[in-house]
């Protein structure tokens, strides 16, 4: 099969998520997700993404979400120019709309006046953040865990949405990627992404033909030379398959997956922890999780599949080449 049969229906799309090398949107990552990993992202042909919350700057100096912005900004766009045949993707900015993040008003006004192309919301659906967004010409995608969520995020003003199911790093549901994409599919055509254990080029087509219209890969980044994480998480996500993950509620307050080994190491026992509530989760301090959970790492079910600590370029084209490839067998497997 040649580049030249691969074409996919974006018709319904905006024209901010048309025209991926490859149908993947990185998920933001706290902490690990900066400009250098962004930037890698978005010239290797996929959506890079990262959350405001990670620009952090001490007390007295300028924002430094400004400068992260100028940065990746400013980087594609001296890319595109030297590469106008093989432009750069769109990057995405991503919101905690929580109302613990007092920051956002600030955030959002900042991503405003830069014209942020994808905005990715979570943790709360508002319209004011819709309009904002919408008010520079960006795009929201709203993630969601069920489809009661999905629905009210639409009728707020969101314009797509991505669907974290099970197995999927960080805060994640626990509905199968199946059930929850087609009853999404029921009722709304517009954008979707599928979040949980895409690690795969197989896994992304899996999710193109559940009706999505991208993956969602956040795990299989954090084992990159650009991305901002410690070398023994880097390490930890190579060595861990599936099994290693635990799913629980007490570092954030929201159910997620962890890596077991870094419960493990904190002195706790991951397969008996108590839980926690929703009323304990706080960004005011730039996240949520307490500082006596910060070596208490996310990570998807996916990594399995993540054998090496790579540079994100190399993870793209490995996603690539297992994308067209399966396309080629199940095509051939229909047209045969």
């Amino acid at each position: 099969m040649t580049d030249a049969t691969w074409s996919r229906n974006e018709d319904h799309l905006p024209a901010a998520l048309r025209g991926l090398r490859i149908p993947l949107i990185a998920s933001p990552l706290f902490i690990i997700s900066v400009p250098e990993l962004v930037i890698a992202q978005c010239k290797a042909g996929i959506i890079g993404a990262f959350p405001a919350l990670n620009a952090r700057e001490t007390e007295g100096e300028p924002p430094l979400l400004e400068a992260w912005l100028k940065q990746i900004t400013e980087e594609l766009d001296r890319h595109n120019q030297e590469n106008p045949d093989r432009p750069a993707a769109p990057f995405a900015v991503n919101q905690i709309v929580h109302r613990s993040n007092t920051r956002l008003e600030r955030d959002l006004e900042i991503c405003t006046r830069w014209k942020v192309p994808v905005w990715i919301t979570s943790l709360g659906a508002r319209p004011e953040v819709n309009e904002a967004a919408h008010s520079c010409g960006g795009v929201v995608l709203h993630d969601v865990i069920n489809n009661r969520f999905a629905k009210k995020a639409i009728e707020k003003g969101a314009d797509g949405l991505v669907a974290v199911a099970a197995g999927a790093g960080g805060h994640a549901g626990q509905q199968s990627p199946f059930a929850l994409i087609r009853e999404i599919r029921s009722w709304f055509d517009g954008p979707l992404a599928l979040s949980g254990a895409i690690a795969t080029g197989e896994s992304l087509l899996a999710a193109r033909a559940m009706g999505a219209d991208f993956g969602y890969a956040g795990s299989p980044f954090i084992a990159t030379h650009e991305a901002n994480a410690q070398s023994e998480y880097k390490d930890m996500i190579v060595e861990s398959g599936a099994e290693d993950i635990v799913y629980s509620s007490l570092f954030t307050g929201v159910w997620g997956n962890y890596l077991k080994k870094s419960v493990s190491r904190a002195g706790m026992d991951p397969d008996n922890l108590p839980t926690a509530d929703a009323s304990s989760m706080n960004f005011g301090s730039g996240s949520s999780k307490p500082k006596a959970w910060k070596e208490i790492w996310g990570s998807g079910q996916g990594i399995g599949a993540v054998t090496e600590v790579c540079s994100t370029a190399d993870l793209v084209d490995r996603f690539d080449r297992e994308y067209r490839a399966a396309g080629a067998r199940l095509a051939a497997e229909f047209t045969g």
